[in-house]
C-alpha cells in the first residue's frame, strides 16, 4: 500500500502541474467562417498559429473546415509584446534625451568659448583707443559680410567702362548710378531700394571715417546743393569708389577726397552686414 502511495505522488503532482498551466491559458471557442485562416484566428485572439495548433491537435497541412468548432488561446503574446515595447520606447526616449542633453552642452561650451575669444579680441583694439568701452560697442565679425562685400566690388570692377543710361539696371550691359548698386547687390543675393535717395536711408549707417570696400557712399551733386541725396557709388578702399557717372556717361573710378566729391559727400550705408 505505502509502495502504492509513492508511485502515485509524483503522478499527482504531474496532473496538478499540467491542469495549473492549462489554466492560466484562457481559451476560447471559435467556430471556423467562410475565408477565414489559422493566421486570422490567431491573430484575432493575440496568439500564434502554433499555439492554435497545439491546442487543438492539428498540423502542418491540416486544412480548416467551415462550422468547426477550435480551441483558440487568448492574449498568449499581448502583454509580452506590450511590455517589451514600452521597455523598448523608454530606452529609446532616454537615448534621445542624453544626446539633447551632450548637444546642447556643446553649443553652449562653444558659444561660451568663440564669445570669450571676440571679447578679448574686442578689448584689446579698444584699450588701444580707448580705456572705457561697453558691451554694446562689441561688433562680432561677420566672414560672410566680408566675402560678398568682396564680391561686389569684383563684380562693380567687371563694369568698368560700360555706358551710361538713365534708368538702366543692366540691360544690355548699362546703367545708372543707382542702377549700378542694384545690379551688383542683387547679383550678391542682397535686395535694396531702386533710388538712390531710398538707398541712402536703406542698411547700417557707416561714419566715413570707417568706410570699408563694398559700402554705398552717397552724394547730393545737383548745381545748387539742394540737400538731398540724388547719386550713389560703391566704395572700394584707398580713398577711391566706382560709380555710373552722368557727366562721364560711363562707369568710372574716382576718388572721394577729390574736392568735388568731398565737398557734395551725404552719407554711407553698409548693406552686406
Amino acid at each position: 500500500m505505502k509502495r502504492f502511495y509513492k508511485l502515485l505522488l509524483p503522478l499527482s503532482i504531474a496532473t496538478i502541474t499540467t491542469v495549473t498551466s492549462q489554466a492560466a491559458t484562457k481559451t476560447v471557442k471559435h467556430t471556423i467562417k467562410n475565408g477565414e485562416t489559422l493566421y486570422s484566428i490567431a491573430h484575432k485572439n493575440h496568439t500564434t498559429i502554433a499555439e492554435v495548433r497545439k491546442v487543438n491537435g492539428l498540423k502542418k497541412g491540416d486544412k480548416l473546415k467551415i462550422g468547426k468548432i477550435l480551441k483558440v488561446p487568448k492574449n498568449t503574446y499581448n502583454s509580452k509584446a506590450k511590455k517589451k515595447i514600452v521597455k523598448t520606447t523608454k530606452k529609446t526616449h532616454k537615448k534621445i534625451k542624453m544626446a539633447k542633453t551632450k548637444t546642447n552642452r556643446s553649443e553652449r561650451k562653444l558659444a561660451k568659448t568663440l564669445t570669450s575669444v571676440e571679447f578679448k579680441q574686442m578689448a584689446k583694439s579698444s584699450s588701444k583707443k580707448s580705456n572705457k568701452f561697453s558691451l554694446g560697442d562689441i561688433v562680432f565679425n561677420s566672414s560672410k559680410g566680408k566675402h560678398k562685400s568682396s564680391n561686389i566690388t569684383k563684380l562693380a570692377k567687371k563694369k568698368l567702362g560700360r555706358r551710361y543710361v538713365w534708368g538702366a539696371t543692366g540691360k544690355k550691359n548699362t546703367f545708372d548710378c543707382s542702377g549700378l548698386t542694384t545690379y551688383v547687390c542683387k547679383k550678391n543675393g542682397i535686395s535694396i531700394p531702386r533710388r538712390a535717395i531710398a538707398q541712402s536711408k536703406h542698411g547700417k549707417y557707416i561714419n566715413r571715417k570707417d568706410l570699408q570696400p563694398g559700402d554705398l557712399i552717397f552724394f547730393d551733386t545737383s548745381k545748387r546743393r539742394k540737400g538731398y541725396v540724388n547719386h550713389v557709388g560703391i566704395y572700394l578702399g584707398n580713398d577711391k569708389f566706382i560709380h555710373a557717372s552722368s557727366a562721364k556717361k560711363r562707369v568710372v573710378i574716382s576718388k572721394l577726397g577729390k574736392s568735388f566729391y568731398s565737398k557734395r559727400y551725404k552719407v554711407a550705408r553698409r548693406v552686406t552686414s
